[in-house]
């Protein structure tokens, strides 16, 4: 399919009146016309079989992976020498899939360093030379572009696009001038957009650190002020054991007057559930409690009541910590995480989850690796007060909320 340099020169004269139906309003500079009308050819590709070795490389669908070409994977083949000049890539062609799962995607032909011709599922487009093949590019990725394609394909089980589809879409054309400013606009924004993504990973990681910090300033009392007014946290740790004896400081030197240090032994305990059996409850295993599969039931097994807390104790995650949503039997992988009733919970899980890392990293066992049981308890806490624990928590929540909204984002 092809027009006349006559054809050509009429579409980008400003004078050239819109369609009386435009899908929508462009600059008057701009003309509403169709990819036949400014294409001097629009063309099948070649039914040819692919081959280690060949004069041409032959381009197929499967080769453009991203809107990218690895031509060093592409294969070659044979043609006929009186034909091929028709079938020649160029750069500035664009090849676009007319069928299968990837119908309509299409691919700017740019940096040819071989002789290349396209297979029959591929057409290629060929624009005037005062039509910029970048701008047409860019269009072809648009989702009024996709809006075309989705009502013209045909096909029920494979969708086709052949090429008189493809020639009548309607596209806006700006002028050779304004169509050189979109396209370097566009890769300007398209490159940032691309830093960003880069980007993510590292802002991820940032987060991550970022709720470490506050974890650890709330562990050094300097993540709320101090009430003075507060229980000292030593009568705290008296009701839950008559004969504590404080920690040496140890890490902590400089903690909040009120404040102390106990071990994790003193605050938590890991127990296995009262055995039961005759009774079909849900197996509390890891994969349920992540929600990655549905329930499975036991009939017999170690008791967990609803709103405990179960901590892995094997495996490569072990130190993470779950609350059972329902009555259930202890996974064989957990341990039940009693911890006392004269802590606030919530303080003592991120305490925990401070030192996720290094439990993590200091399991024991070489075929299956398991929670450093000694190394757990040993773990030095700073107690503060009840009442600060509780403000400690709701101030950590709400920093937390903040940053997994920025996460989610992304």
């Amino acid at each position: 399919m092809c027009c006349s340099k006559a054809t050509a020169h009429y579409i980008l004269t400003t004078h050239t009146p819109h369609y009386e139906n435009v899908p929508f309003e462009v600059p008057s500079s701009w003309v509403w016309t169709t990819v036949n009308d400014i294409s001097k050819s629009i063309l099948y590709g070649v039914s040819k079989s692919a081959k280690s070795e060949g004069k041409y490389k032959l381009l197929r669908i499967t080769d453009i992976q991203n809107n990218q070409v690895d031509w060093g994977t592409v294969p070659f083949t044979d043609f006929d020498e009186d034909k091929v000049s028709s079938y020649i890539l160029h750069d500035g062609d664009i090849v676009f899939a007319r069928t299968g799962a990837t119908v309509g995607k299409s691919y700017l032909i740019d940096g040819l360093r071989q002789k290349a011709i396209y297979a029959s599922y591929l057409i290629r487009v060929q624009t005037f030379d005062l039509i910029l093949p970048e701008y047409v590019k860019r269009f072809f990725e648009s989702g009024y572009y996709w809006e075309q394609i989705e009502l013209g394909s045909v096909g029920i089980g494979q969708p086709n696009v052949n090429g008189t589809i493809l020639g009548n879409l309607n596209i806006p054309l700006p002028p050779p001038v304004e169509q050189q400013r979109i396209v370097a606009e566009i890769k300007k924004w398209f490159a940032l957009i691309d830093q960003i993504e880069h980007g993510k990973d590292d802002l991820q990681s940032i987060i991550k650190q970022a709720k470490s910090n506050i974890l650890d300033l709330a562990i050094h009392g300097k993540l709320v002020p101090q009430d003075p007014n507060d229980e000292p946290a030593s009568e705290l740790l008296k009701r839950i054991n008559p004969d504590f004896t404080p920690c040496d400081n140890g890490h902590y030197t400089q903690l909040p007057e009120g404040w102390q240090i106990a071990s994790m032994q003193t605050l938590c305990n890991l127990i296995d559930g009262e055995k039961q059996g005759g009774i079909e409850r849900i197996n509390l295993d890891v994969k349920f409690l992540r929600g990655e599969r549905e329930a499975k039931t036991l009939i017999s097994g170690k008791f967990v009541a609803a709103n405990s807390l179960l901590i892995l104790v094997d495996g490569e995650n072990s130190g993470e910590v779950f609350r059972s949503p329902i009555d259930g039997y202890q996974g064989s992988t957990f341990k039940q995480l009693r911890i006392n009733e004269n802590m606030n919970e919530e303080y003592v899980l991120q305490v925990i989850n401070l030192h996720r890392k290094i439990l993590r990293e200091s399991k024991v066992g070489s075929a299956i690796p398991h929670l450093n049981k000694k190394l757990f308890k040993a773990i030095e806490v700073p107690i503060p007060p009840y009442h600060q624990q509780k403000r400690i928590v709701e101030a950590i929540n709400i920093m937390f909320k903040h940053l997994d909204t920025i996460m989610e984002s992304l």
